[in-house]
């Protein structure tokens, strides 16, 4: 590992700058979330979660549920489960319906086998160790019961990481600048299984590939401002270079009249 990708992984993992900066409301995380109103397909992705979960009774622990939109779907379409939420940061679980509680996810406040089914939706990348936390799902998690987890992709977004690049190099005078951070990297959707399947017998893959397509730069530079918490790490004046990227994008759908960005994420259905 080099040093700049060792300082990157630590900074995607800092208790502090997640839950002080980074998720201390759910503004970022919201602005990272909407994008994918222009998707095609559009997944309804807590939709697709809930049907995982059809033949689920009882107890379910979403893990690191950030600001609450997977509980929300399943209290409207699951009224008979009994859902708990659980994050680092408190800031953003302030508009979570209840039960929720601030936890770290090394260290789950549940009995053994005391859920029917565990959610990490998104958020394993962020956790320093990750097979500790995999083992407290599976740990917490009935003999019957189910993970779900969820990611993106080492290939998802790439004309953002194209655009990043190009931005921050006209900045910098340097042709092609330095890459942007990337949060999913350290549990990408090829990495996943590996970690999962040292502690379930069986690791579905759901694959949900898709394009963005705007007509309009404010949601793309909404996604990338929204990393402003790990503005330190690019190595590049943030404001500056998110700028930059406006201009290009402005430029570019007027040439083209649309942007368009790959997409990859996918969830990963674990049991024993």
């Amino acid at each position: 590992m080099t040093d700049l990708s060792a300082a990157h992984d630590a900074a995607v993992t800092d208790r502090d700058r997640l839950a002080g900066s980074a998720y201390s409301s759910d503004r970022d995380l919201a602005a990272r979330q909407s994008l994918y109103w222009w998707q095609t397909p559009r997944y309804d992705l807590p939709g697709i979660v809930a049907e995982q979960l059809v033949d689920v009774h009882g107890r379910v622990v979403d893990v690191g549920c950030g600001n609450g939109k997977f509980i929300q779907r399943l209290r409207e379409d699951r009224p008979d489960l009994a859902l708990l939420g659980l994050d680092i940061a408190p800031g953003i679980l302030a508009g979570v319906p209840g039960p929720v509680a601030v936890a770290d996810a090394t260290r789950l406040p549940l009995a053994t086998e005391s859920v029917h089914a565990a959610l990490a939706l998104h958020m394993l990348y962020h956790v320093p160790d990750i097979p500790q936390a995999v083992r407290e799902l599976s740990r917490v998690v009935a003999s019957d019961g189910l993970a779900i987890a969820s990611t993106n992709s080492d290939r998802d977004k790439a004309e953002l990481d194209d655009l990043w690049q190009r931005a921050a190099g006209d900045v910098l005078g340097t042709g092609r600048g330095p890459a942007r951070i990337s949060l999913s990297a350290r549990f990408s959707l090829e990495k996943a299984p590996t970690f999962l399947e040292e502690e379930f017998g069986s690791v579905q893959t759901i694959e949900l590939p898709g394009t963005i397509t705007v007509h309009d730069f404010e949601p793309v530079i909404a996604h990338m401002a929204s990393y402003r918490a790990w503005a330190d790490q690019h190595d590049v004046p943030f404001d500056a270079t998110i700028e930059r990227a406006r201009t290009i994008l402005l430029d570019h759908i007027a040439r083209h009249g649309a942007f368009e960005v790959t997409c990859l994420g996918g969830i990963l259905v674990c049991r024993r």
